[in-house]
């Protein structure tokens, strides 16, 4: 019996707050605490995860998140 997970089951790479930076350089932790505040209002709800009082961030959706915001930018450009 092996402890490793299966080929089709998905373990997100969550990430403590003030880990951050230890894994990217961007964005700096004042500006994730800052995204974090005000998750409800600019959809990054969906980028945390919390666990009792610890908040971590989950990385994939981070950069699904920032994929997201490129891609709404340029809907809002008027030609």
């Amino acid at each position: 019996m092996s402890n490793s997970p299966s080929n089709d089951t998905f373990i997100p790479h969550l990430i403590p707050v003030p880990h951050w930076s230890r894994h990217h350089d961007w964005p700096p932790i004042g500006g994730l605490r800052s995204l974090i505040f005000n998750r409800h209002q600019n959809g990054f709800d969906k980028v945390v995860k919390k666990v009792g009082r610890r908040i971590l961030i989950d990385e994939a959706a981070f950069f699904q998140w920032v994929a997201e915001q490129k891609e709404g930018s340029k809907k809002n450009v008027k030609s």
